[in-house]
């Protein structure tokens, strides 16, 4: 193995730390972990362009429905799962709910890949609308701001994110075993760790999962672009794996130059960096206006309007309130789960998302958990980007090389050293659970690093070929192939009456909150953005 994985700390598990889990604390303090599922679908029309309807209000209303929401755009739809106790029980809740809303789809489908379906240009991407309360409007305007600062088109990509957390029991144990005593400290710290980590080896992600090395025409203006022409309607990269995490798409490549510097040391520098970004000036935004001809053009021309435009490929999460920011909220309350957001959607899964996916995806991130971590310097955080986009349009290149720690790095060899690493917290997982699924879905990333034909990525290019399809006819023959599925799912009564239930609740919690605005949208924004500046200022 090449002396440069040894001058990394990442995966230096000792291991007697990862021996002393099972023999130090009880098992349900790993087996409770909880995991949760976001996927995007875009809602797409029978004549094949996307959805120019609203977000249908049978499913419920986007701003207060728990479960059922819509993203960037109008139609570009988002089903959510709660926390839950196993990868089984996650993708049967997000089974139900794509069941449901399919039962309540007229003439439309929901498309199969990450990348969009044939598209009309900028205007013809709805943005989403939330009603008419400030909070509302702030959620509108926030999208509207998106689309004048980086375009319409490359925010109705779709993707899937997965949310992991260990049980609360788990870091009083943990805490004891590493000879600390500050529990809370103990937990936001790991969880950090785990981000440093989720991002060093950030570009392994596309390489096993990416799942859009092929893009339609329609998705750049005029039709044109730098990349390889497929056929008449569809571009893509001969070894690409994830155009989505490429840089056709929004990635932070696009906020160059704007003086965006976001700190990973702790979750109070993490948080308070994305904070400062919100309230600092930015010259390129405030070209744009705010409000022009009365109309909200962004929420504010600072670096970033809200924290969650900073794009990362993994994100500490602590659920906020209604209006409490996501910033704030870590301040106050620290770490709660971590958000893994570099998943494309698996086409040839109608839910997106697989079992064996999400198995090995829990054992990655525990191991980078529980591995040592470094802090990430500036000339680190851009070998991670460059890598990730490396592997985005090229990682399929037989003999490619990475940059680790300035060096060259082979990328099998670096990915079969993570998957060594990360076969022994898959068998701990397995002694936990019981059986072998975490060690068979590791083993089954190994046969993808042995053999790129194995990822989805080559499996798709070499279908398209074989059925002589474009990008286009290819998702929307899975896509039918999806809507086929779910059509003939059947989904108990008692879900149905849960879910419709939950739509009626949301249409009325909606209406509560229009009825209890009693400030105009200008004194709303102040107010949200003044905790901002409330903590910054302690």
């Amino acid at each position: 193995m090449p002396s440069v994985f040894r001058e990394v700390g990442m995966f230096d598990l000792k291991g007697e730390r990862l021996a002393r889990l099972p023999e130090g604390m009880d098992p349900d303090c790993i087996r409770q972990s909880r995991m949760g599922l976001e996927k995007e679908s875009l809602r797409v029309a029978r004549s094949g362009g996307i959805a120019e309807t609203p977000h249908p209000a049978a499913w419920g209303a986007p701003l207060t429905h728990p479960w059922i929401t819509t993203d960037y755009s109008e139609a570009l739809a988002e089903f959510i799962t709660p926390p839950l106790a196993s990868s089984g029980e996650a993708l049967d809740f997000l089974a139900d709910i794509q069941s449901y809303a399919y039962r309540l789809l007229d003439d439309e489908f929901l498309w199969a890949t990450s990348m969009p379906c044939v598209l009309a240009g900028e205007q013809g991407i709805p943005i989403a609308e939330y009603g008419d309360s400030n909070l509302g409007r702030m959620k509108h305007v926030y999208r509207v701001g998106l689309g004048w600062r980086y375009g319409r088109v490359m925010q109705v990509i779709a993707g899937v994110h997965f949310n992991w957390s260990l049980p609360e029991t788990f870091w009083p144990a943990y805490t004891a075993l590493e000879q600390k005593d500050d529990v809370l400290a103990m937990r936001d710290g790991a969880y950090m760790g785990m981000v440093r980590n989720l991002q060093r080896i950030g570009w392994l992600i596309p390489y096993l999962f990416g799942a859009s090395p092929a893009v339609c025409k329609s998705f750049f203006a005029n039709g044109e672009s730098r990349l390889a022409v497929f056929d008449e309607s569809t571009f893509f990269e001969p070894y690409a794996t994830s155009l989505r995490m490429g840089d056709i798409g929004y990635q932070n490549k696009k906020e160059d130059g704007l003086g965006i510097q976001v700190c990973y040391r702790d979750v109070d520098t993490y948080a308070r960096s994305l904070l400062y970004a919100v309230t600092t000036p930015a010259e390129a935004w405030e070209r744009i206006g705010v409000k022009v001809g009365g109309e909200y053009r962004q929420l504010n021309a600072n670096l970033l309007q809200i924290e969650n435009e900073y794009y990362n490929t993994v994100r500490p999460k602590q659920p906020a309130g209604r209006l409490e920011s996501p910033g704030v909220a870590l301040l106050q309350r620290g770490i709660q789960y971590v958000e893994l957001r570099s998943l494309d959607v698996n086409a040839f899964h109608p839910l997106g998302v697989d079992e064996t996916q999400l198995r090995f995806l829990e054992a990655l991130m525990f191991a980078c958990l529980l591995a040592d971590s470094p802090g990430l310097s500036g000339e680190e955080l851009e070998e991670i980007n460059e890598n990730i986009l490396r592997v985005a349009h090229r990682g399929r290149e037989p003999g490619l090389k990475l940059s680790c720690c300035g060096q060259p790095a082979p990328l099998r060899d670096w990915a079969q050293r993570i998957l060594d690493a990360v076969l022994p917290v898959a068998e701990l997982l397995d002694r936990v659970h019981g059986g072998h699924a975490y060690e068979d879905a590791t083993d089954d990333q190994l046969r993808k690093v042995l053999d790129l034909e194995r990822t989805p990525s080559a499996r798709m290019l070499d279908e398209m070929r074989d059925r002589g399809e474009g990008f286009y006819e290819f998702a929307r023959r899975l896509s039918t192939r999806h809507h086929r599925y779910f059509s003939e799912r059947e989904l108990p009564s008692t879900c149905i009456g849960e879910f419709d239930h939950l739509a009626a609740q949301s249409h009325a919690e909606q209406a509560m909150i229009e009825a209890a605005d009693h400030k105009d949208f200008d004194s709303f924004l102040a107010d949200y953005f003044a905790q901002t500046y409330r903590v910054l200022d302690r």
